[in-house]
C-alpha cells in the first residue's frame, strides 16, 4: 500500500491494532427523454390523469461498459499517482466504503488537487446492481433505492432484468438550472396530447453514486436548497402545475472550495459527514514530484495510466473487500460510550457527529482488513468527523481539528 496511497497514509493502513491508550501522532490530523403514458377519462368536467410507464435513456455512465472501455474519453489522473493529500484520500476511500457516511467536503488552497483527486475516484469505484433500463439506478433488492416504477413490479412479482454497472459520478455545475438538476416535465404536452413527457435530471442520475460539486460554497441558494431537501429526506420531488413526480435520490455528496472565497451555509455544511482540510505542499522536492508526474502524464496520459494500472487494481480490490466485510465490523460499547462523551464534551449540536464517528471507524477498520474497531481507528477519523460542526468562535486561532484531537486524548486516555 506505500506506493498506492503515500507513507502516512499506508502507516495508518498497516499499523498494528493499539493497546487500551492510542498512539496517535498528530501528523494524522494535518489541517434521455422519458415518456410516461396518460390515461385520461372524464368524469364531472374533470380529467384523472395516471402515470402508466416510464421509459428512458438516461445514465451518466452507459450501463454495461467497463472502466478500461473509456481510453477514448477524457483521460483521469490515477488515485494511486496523487502524491501526498492523505487526509483527503482517507475520507474518499471511506465514503466509497459506507455511503452512509454521508459525503465528505474538502476545504483548501488553490491548485492542491482537490478537483483532480475527486475525479481520479471514478476508476475505484466498484460495481453495483441495478435495474436495466431504469434512469434511477434502482436496486433490484433495496425498496429504499427503488424508483415507483420498480417498487411496483417488485409488489407485482414480475421478474426484474438486472445488470452490473459502475457507480456514477455526476458533476454538478455551478450555473446549472434547477430544472437540469431536478428534471423537467412536458406541461403542453400532458395537456393537449395526453402525455407527459418527464426528463430526470442530475440527481436521478446520481441516485446510488456520487454528487460532486466543484466550488461548493460559490453554489447558488436555490440550488442549495434542493441539495439540503434530496439530501434530508433521500428523495426528489418535481411539482409542475399539480404534476407531481418523486424518484429516489440518496447519493455520496463531494464539495471541494476555497475557503477564501466564501462559507459554507452552516445547514448545507452540517449534511456533508466528513470534512477535510488540504494544505499546499512546502517541501521544495515533493513539490518537484507532482510537477514531473503531472508532466508525465499531459504528455503521455495512456502510458502513465498504464504505469499504475497494477496499483489501481490493487487498491480497487481492497475497497471492494471492505464494502463486502463491513457488516461484519464490529465497535465496542465502551468505544462508543467514549465517541459519544467526545461530542457532548464538544458542545457538538444533534447526534449526526456520533453517528458519522461510529461509522467512518468501521469502515475504517474494513479498509485495515478487521473484523473489530479499535481506539486508534476512532482517533483517526474523529477530527474529520467533527471539526466541521463545532461552534464557531471568532476570538479562536487553533484549528477546530486540533480542538477535537486534544479532547480525544483526554477522553480515551
Amino acid at each position: 500500500m506505500a506506493s498506492l496511497l503515500g507513507t502516512s497514509l499506508s502507516s495508518i493502513l498497516t499499523r498494528p491494532s493499539p493497546s487500551s491508550t492510542p498512539s496517535i501522532s498528530l501528523a494524522c490530523f494535518r489541517p434521455g427523454n422519458g415518456r410516461i403514458q396518460l390515461k385520461t377519462k372524464k368524469s364531472r368536467s374533470r380529467y384523472h390523469v395516471s402515470v402508466m410507464n416510464v421509459a428512458t435513456e438516461i445514465n451518466s455512465i452507459e450501463q454495461g461498459k467497463k472502466i478500461d472501455s473509456k481510453e477514448s474519453a477524457r483521460p483521469v489522473y490515477p488515485f494511486a499517482a496523487i502524491v501526498g493529500q492523505d487526509e483527503m484520500k482517507l475520507c474518499l476511500l471511506l465514503n466509497v466504503i459506507d455511503p452512509k457516511i454521508g459525503g465528505v467536503m474538502i476545504m483548501g488552497d488553490r491548485g492542491t488537487g482537490k478537483s483532480t483527486t475527486v475525479r481520479s475516484l471514478v476508476d475505484l469505484l466498484p460495481e453495483i446492481t441495478v435495474v436495466a433500463g431504469d434512469p434511477y439506478n434502482s436496486d433490484p433488492k433495496d425498496p429504499e433505492f427503488m424508483g415507483k416504477e420498480v417498487r411496483e413490479k417488485v409488489q407485482k412479482g414480475e421478474q426484474l432484468p438486472v445488470i452490473e454497472t459502475k457507480i456514477n459520478m455526476v458533476d454538478l455545475p455551478l450555473g446549472a438550472t434547477e430544472d437540469r438538476v431536478c428534471g423537467t416535465i412536458d406541461i403542453e404536452k400532458a395537456l393537449t396530447e395526453g402525455v407527459k413527457a418527464f426528463e430526470p435530471g442530475l440527481l436521478a442520475k446520481a441516485n446510488r453514486g456520487i454528487l460532486y460539486v466543484d466550488e461548493v460554497n460559490l453554489l447558488d441558494d436555490h440550488l442549495v436548497d434542493v441539495l439540503l431537501d434530496s439530501a434530508a429526506s433521500g428523495w426528489n420531488t418535481v411539482e409542475r402545475e399539480g404534476i407531481s413526480i418523486s424518484h429516489p435520490a440518496r447519493f455520496i455528496l463531494i464539495g471541494s472550495g476555497n475557503p477564501e472565497e466564501g462559507e459554507l451555509r452552516p445547514q448545507l455544511l452540517d449534511r456533508f459527514g466528513m470534512h477535510a482540510q488540504v494544505g499546499t505542499v512546502r517541501d521544495a522536492e515533493l513539490r518537484v514530484k507532482i510537477v514531473e508526474e503531472r508532466a508525465r502524464f499531459d504528455s503521455s496520459p495512456k502510458e502513465f495510466r498504464e504505469s499504475y494500472q497494477a496499483e489501481q487494481l490493487k487498491l480497487q480490490e481492497q475497497i471492494t473487500t471492505a464494502r463486502n466485510n463491513l457488516s461484519q465490523v464490529q465497535i465496542d460499547q465502551d468505544l462508543k460510550v467514549k465517541i459519544s462523551k467526545v461530542c457532548a464534551e464538544l458542545d457538538v449540536d444533534g447526534l449526526r457527529g456520533d453517528i458519522v464517528t461510529n461509522r467512518a471507524a468501521r469502515a475504517l477498520a474494513a479498509l485495515k482488513g478487521r473484523d473489530q474497531v479499535t481506539a486508534e481507528d476512532v482517533g483517526i477519523v474523529i477530527p474529520n468527523c467533527l471539526r466541521h460542526r463545532l461552534r464557531k468562535d471568532p476570538l479562536e486561532s487553533m484549528d477546530s481539528g486540533i480542538l477535537v484531537t486534544e479532547k480525544f486524548y483526554e477522553v480515551f486516555s
